[in-house]
């Protein structure tokens, strides 16, 4: 199994989702028609965890090098979020959200192939590698739907009324988010201190994380101490989502990473 056959496996999950999606949106017409809608949303994410088991399997190692990879897990874990939020308040937006971000991350990997090595270099060949990369996109994928949430409860604010179950899902995602965020700068704190005798050196990818994660530091502390205040937490909330994506990717973009050690393809 190679990226030769991403094509296929993407088309057969894109269908799926797209047909998943197309049924929930009938889903008031009967129970049967949600709940096959909703297992081929779940079959289409679990075509592309098959895909990622397959090419671990041929890469001989974790396909987690490099941005295409990422993106690869990132459209696994969005649909999983998707879903899970949908059982728990049954927003069909956040459903349509997941997949369509999911459905343009596969799409970014299919029309921008990269250089997918089957090496890995001496400082990824950790335990640490696949908690602290695996951990970290799970908190991406959650804390993505905490912005769309923010974003919905703005245009509420400026347009609508709100709907105070927005800000509960918010706070109930940021916290969820927030927990694996730490887990993953704890992990690479553990596979720095292995790899290069160092817990944290302020590398480029280290000062940014810690940025994210001070971001929603911020965003927990000020619901807490103002629960009565809105339109301050939501834009916080958008806001550090565009700190979470310069560390995620923007930092390759920038001058000072260039010899960053977390730039690895």
């Amino acid at each position: 199994m190679d990226w030769i056959n991403f094509p296929a496996y993407a088309g057969i999950t894109f269908l799926s989702w797209f047909l998943g999606a197309s049924l929930i949106g009938f889903s008031s017409k009967g129970k049967w028609i949600e709940n096959t809608g909703l297992g081929l949303i779940i079959l289409g994410n679990l075509v592309m965890i098959l895909f990622a088991v397959l090419l671990w399997i041929h890469l001989e190692r974790p396909p987690l090098r490099t941005l295409g990879e990422t993106r690869l897990w990132y459209s696994i874990f969005l649909p999983f979020v998707g879903i899970i939020t949908y059982f728990r308040w049954r927003y069909k937006i956040f459903m349509y959200y997941a997949l369509a971000m999911a459905s343009l991350f596969l799409m970014i990997n299919y029309t921008n192939p990269e250089t997918y090595s089957k090496t890995l270099m001496p400082a990824l060949q950790s335990p640490w590698f696949v908690p602290h990369v695996i951990v970290y996109i799970f908190a991406y994928a959650v804390l993505a739907f905490s912005s769309v949430i923010a974003l919905a409860g703005l245009y509420q604010v400026y347009y609508k009324q709100l709907n105070a179950i927005v800000l509960k899902l918010a706070d109930n995602l940021v916290y969820v988010g927030f927990a694996f965020l730490t887990l993953g700068l704890l992990f690479g704190a553990l596979w720095a201190k292995e790899a290069w005798g160092h817990y944290w050196t302020w590398d480029p990818k280290e000062t940014w994380a810690f940025l994210t994660w001070l971001a929603y530091l911020g965003y927990m502390h000020f619901r807490h101490f103002q629960p009565k205040k809105v339109k301050a937490p939501l834009w916080a909330l958008s806001v550090a989502f565009i700190v979470l994506l310069i560390c995620w990717f923007g930092i390759n973009y920038l001058p000072s990473a260039q010899n960053s050690v977390h730039v690895y393809s």
